[in-house]
């Protein structure tokens, strides 16, 4: 019995130094039952030409032009030409493990509908990595080896774009490429989680995620942290978020003030809190931060936290947890 087909959307942009790379590991795949929807979104070297000749070269490829601009018009330009059973990205600039299409296919297989499969990732850059992002790899692949990438969706993406499969039925009902909300990964993200789709855990590399000056992460304002914590509220109000409790606001860096604001300006009432002596007491806005003690005498709130440091998180969850408060349900760390 043939294995079902699996589509790789490609959007892709001035990544010709690149692309040789990532097509090479899609050929070399072990899981051979595959398609490639390449879309250019305007590029200005040779990438649209090279992809081209791979094309000429091997029938399931397809290079496409964008009729748009950017990358969710090239995603859905990609998912229009699909065919395929099984739906996954693919980043033009990095490269597949040899196993990875198999392993999730076949995950997608064993499991059924209703589940998203995953796998572990592993930066590389020719100056080495950052903190930064080594601390991110570490963290998701935490995650992602026992499938609990959801319980920490509002700190970052659990779900790394070029890195899940979906069936398309699923993908279908999860909203595909429709919304115009950027960082498009992330969106994708939070609509598998309200769709209820089941994480399939994993303990294996299976994506190598190249970092250079000029990715588009790193350059595009799409995805600055503004656009972050734009998602991260918008999906909590209206999936987790309980409008009969209390909320309340625990921190006043810029991530605190950025939340603050917006549910000021969408008119929601909260409690406005921080731990800091230098601040409390203190107006921003005209709202008078208050001392996080006071969550001692109010009833059943929710909590959005704010605060960055590391240490003080763990801090932070111990004070929840001796009042018997749970994540994801009475307090949502969004960073």
């Amino acid at each position: 019995m043939q294995k079902p087909l699996v589509s790789i959307l490609i959007p892709f942009k001035d990544t010709e130094a690149y692309l040789p790379e990532c097509l090479d590991s899609i050929r070399q795949q072990d899981y051979q039952n595959w398609e490639v929807l390449a879309v250019d979104d305007a590029s200005t070297d040779g990438s649209y030409d090279l992809v081209r000749r791979y094309a000429s070269e091997d029938t399931r490829i397809q290079v496409l032009k964008n009729q748009g601009s950017g990358i969710i018009p090239a995603l859905r330009n990609a998912y229009a030409h699909c065919q395929g059973r099984l739906i996954t990205r693919m980043d033009s600039d990095d490269i597949m493990a040899p196993d990875k299409i198999g392993i999730m296919a076949n995950a997608l297989i064993e499991k059924g509908k209703g589940h998203l499969a995953l796998g572990q990732v592993a930066y590389f850059s020719h100056r080495g990595i950052s903190n930064g992002y080594a601390r991110y790899e570490a963290w998701l692949n935490r995650l992602t080896k026992t499938g609990s990438n959801f319980t920490e969706i509002y700190k970052e993406c659990v779900v790394p774009s070029p890195c899940w499969m979906v069936f398309q039925e699923d993908f279908e009902v999860c909203g595909a490429f429709a919304p115009d909300r950027y960082p498009e990964d992330y969106d994708l993200t939070f609509r598998f989680y309200e769709r209820g789709l089941q994480c399939i855990a994993s303990d294996k590399v299976l994506h190598h995620w190249r970092d250079y000056d000029t990715r588009t992460s790193r350059t595009s304002e799409h995805y600055a942290a503004n656009y972050f914590l734009d998602i991260k509220l918008h999906y909590f109000l209206k999936l987790d978020h309980d409008a009969n409790r209390p909320l309340v606001v625990w921190g006043a860096g810029n991530k605190g003030k950025t939340i603050a604001k917006s549910l000021m300006d969408r008119n929601i009432e909260f409690e406005w809190i921080c731990d800091n002596p230098k601040k409390i007491g203190k107006e921003i806005y005209g709202k008078k931060l208050r001392h996080f003690r006071i969550l001692n005498h109010l009833q059943d709130s929710q909590n959005i936290i704010t605060v960055a440091n590391e240490k003080e998180q763990k801090a932070i969850t111990v004070f929840f947890d001796a009042m018997d408060k749970k994540p994801m349900t009475d307090y949502f760390f969004f960073c």
